[in-house]
């Protein structure tokens, strides 16, 4: 209300082109566009085995999202988000994704964490986030926040659609609950799945209308391509194959551009994550800090 909210205030300056396409597409599933990228799983194998050696555990998720919150601190307009028409800037960099409590057993519950990450996070601190996050999400026997109000509303016949109406209402006046905003997935600046952790293909995920989430990425199984090499002998390549779901509304198609360029780049070259970045950009001085993982805690 008045121009902020729990998570992000209003945008003054804006190119009046970008600023009308609210109107013209309303809905997140009006503008959805869909890319996709392979990133190469054999180069960022060995840099997993690499770090693996000198006794520090990294995944692919991990990389991905570390990449995504370095091309965040470059490129801020890609964290926008839009709710009744008008556009917000983010106060904070945040990953929202899927977990199994157990993840030996496929027919175990599911459970979703949100992460809020620092623009000056290295790959081993958006590691550190991560594995903390999960590891507190699966210990909770009884639920977390998710599946504990998920348990309370649908306990009562009805009351579903009255708080997800009620919900839906507060957010378009810029006051939604502020317990919902931290703790649901919904609002996030991405969310993520790894399809390819059970055995699918990458999909090109729709945007929830419900929330604030502007950019989806799924990465599926791996694939096999026969390429070509320098010496020109034919052999087998293996992809990352990863499918993408942007809202075109939040920003320019060059704003976009230079965003997903730095995050192949550093898919490329993840040693770049290992130190933070030498600049961070905030918009329209919404900024914001997350203190570090203490592992010693």
């Amino acid at each position: 209300m008045f121009g902020r909210r729990p998570d992000g205030r209003r945008l003054k300056d804006q190119d009046p082109i970008v600023k009308i396409t609210p109107y013209l597409m309303p809905m997140r599933c009006d503008a959805q566009v869909f890319l996709e990228h392979k990133a190469d799983y054999e180069k960022l194998s060995r840099y997993i085995v690499k770090k693996s050696q000198e006794g520090q555990k990294i995944t692919f998720m991990q990389i991905l999202v570390a990449a995504y919150v370095r091309a965040v601190s470059n490129n801020p307009e890609v964290n926008r988000f839009i709710f009744n028409k008008q556009y917000y800037v983010r106060n904070n960099c945040s990953v929202s994704y899927t977990v199994l409590k157990d993840p030996q057993n496929t027919d175990s519950n599911e459970t979703t964490v949100r992460i809020e990450f620092d623009l000056t996070d290295t790959i081993f601190d958006v590691r550190d986030r991560m594995n903390d996050a999960v590891e507190k999400s699966r210990a909770t026997e009884d639920g977390d926040f998710v599946i504990k109000l998920a348990k309370a509303v649908l306990a009562i016949p009805g009351l579903a659609t009255v708080i997800v109406g009620l919900v839906k209402l507060l957010d378009r006046y810029g006051i939604p609950p502020r317990a919902f905003v931290r703790e649901l997935p919904f609002y996030s600046g991405m969310f993520i799945t790894n399809n390819g952790s059970i055995g699918l293909h990458h999909p090109f995920h729709h945007i929830y209308n419900f929330g604030d989430v502007s950019l989806f990425i799924g990465m599926g199984s791996i694939l096999k391509e026969a390429t070509v090499d320098s010496e020109g002998k034919a052999r087998m390549k293996r992809w990352l194959p990863m499918g993408m779901t942007a809202d075109e509304r939040v920003c320019s198609g060059a704003h976009y551009a230079a965003f997903f360029f730095d995050v192949m780049r550093l898919l490329e070259h993840p040693e770049e994550l290992e130190n933070p970045p030498e600049h961070v950009r905030f918009e329209q001085g919404v900024e914001y800090h997350v203190p570090k993982i203490n592992k010693n805690s």
